[in-house]
């Protein structure tokens, strides 16, 4: 067991998910300094171990999916058949010392295995219980399996994405299992604040389908109180202009003009009319998108994107590249902040992982709590070590 260092230290997850939105929310917790014991099936494990190419091989000659390490950090893993008499005693016990408990088994199977609430209720009275699903645990459609690519879709994410209403797309990461985690994660957190003044846990539940139509934001609001219906775009904004991915020599550039102010100063850079017919107000600039992207891609087009960013920089314009993603985590400003960590894999050795968003400082400006993280975990890796610690209370 190594000691968990942040600000959820001494806190205890028993982690029965496995895909990404319930392991994404048990690796936010570690991440924090909670110990979390991953519990898979024996045979396997979690399914992401078998999601792939790509494969990297181990010293065992086993390959270690990528799929699997990206959301397994920090965690100890145990294999435990929970339809067993052991594996359900094994959980029991686990159960009662720790203080959380996730899963993302369709809705009903925890009751199924015979652990419903109330019986989480007897077994640890302060137990907070995260369930994840697809679509809600109630309503007509409760039921349904949830995977990603489906909620995408239907809670309306697909519809505004793409580069127009007939060329809809996902998003290219699986963005309502990890908004689904991070929502079940920051309910958990705030379960275990009332715990400390109740005593008493809960359950916290939250789905794909919550989490996506969580963050429409503004393009919820067009249609709940203006009664438009959303459309995708491309890369420009629906409500901003100019705002959106523009063209130069040999590339493209993004341009964020939030305000008049950067409006004005994108043009004086530029020697373009800020109140030019149809572009002189945010409103109008909106309404005619495409004569705003005409203007500025004829201005970028004599110049490299180094060239232009240098000069929206000197002028004080938002503006920024499209990274590829070797470039991301190669570029010096993700390194200083954290989001690249190094850990050593039983099989793989020297392992670099995407690094957790969240940094802690105190007053003085030193960064809190760095700990030595972990690497994701063999199957039953920590089995031993978790029954022995059980063996001890």
């Amino acid at each position: 067991m190594v000691e968990r260092q942040g600000p959820l230290q001494g806190v205890t997850v028993v982690d029965l998910t496995r895909a990404l939105a319930g392991p994404h929310a048990a690796m936010m917790m570690a991440d924090l300094g909670a110990r979390v014991i991953k519990v898979e099936v024996p045979d396997g494990g979690d399914e992401t171990r078998a999601w792939g190419p790509p494969f990297v091989d181990g010293s065992d000659g086993i390959g270690v999916a990528t799929y699997f390490l990206s959301c397994n950090r920090n965690k100890e893993s145990v294999a435990l058949d929970l339809k067993s008499s052991e594996g359900q005693a094994m959980l029991t016990e686990l159960l009662s010392r720790a203080d959380v408990l996730m899963e993302n088994f369709r809705p009903g199977t925890l009751d199924r295995l015979g652990f419903p609430p109330e019986v989480l209720a007897k077994i640890n009275p302060g137990l907070v219980l995260l369930s994840i699903s697809g679509f809600g645990h109630d309503g007509p459609e409760g039921g349904r399996a949830g995977y990603d690519q489906i909620a995408q879709g239907e809670a309306g994410l697909m519809s505004v994405t793409g580069s127009g209403p007939h060329d809809l797309q996902r998003v290219g990461v699986p963005i309502g299992d990890l908004l689904a985690g991070m929502y079940g994660a920051y309910g958990v957190v705030a379960a275990l604040l009332e715990r400390q003044r109740t005593g008493r846990g809960q359950v916290v539940r939250t789905s794909l389908l919550a989490s996506i139509v969580g963050v429409h934001a503004f393009q919820g609001t067009r249609w709940t109180v203006a009664g438009e219906v959303p459309t995708a775009q491309g890369n420009h904004h629906p409500s901003i202009a100019p705002y959106g991915l523009f063209r130069c020599r040999g590339g493209a550039l993004q341009v964020a003009c939030g305000n008049e102010g950067l409006w004005q100063r994108l043009c004086t850079e530029f020697a373009l009319d800020a109140q030019a017919a149809g572009m002189a107000s945010n409103a109008q600039r909106v309404t005619n998108r495409e004569l705003v992207i005409k203007t500025l891609e004829d201005a970028f087009a004599g110049l490299t994107v180094d060239d232009a960013l240098k000069r929206l920089a000197t002028a004080g314009v938002p503006a920024g590249r499209v990274r590829t993603l070797d470039e991301v985590y190669e570029w010096d400003q993700t390194r200083s902040q954290g989001l690249v960590v190094e850990v050593e894999h039983p099989t793989l050795g020297s392992v670099r992982l995407p690094g957790p968003p969240l940094r802690f400082f105190d007053a003085s400006g030193a960064e809190l709590t760095p700990h030595m993280h972990t690497s994701p975990p063999r199957l039953d890796e920590h089995g031993p070590a978790v029954r022995a610690w059980l063996r001890e209370a």
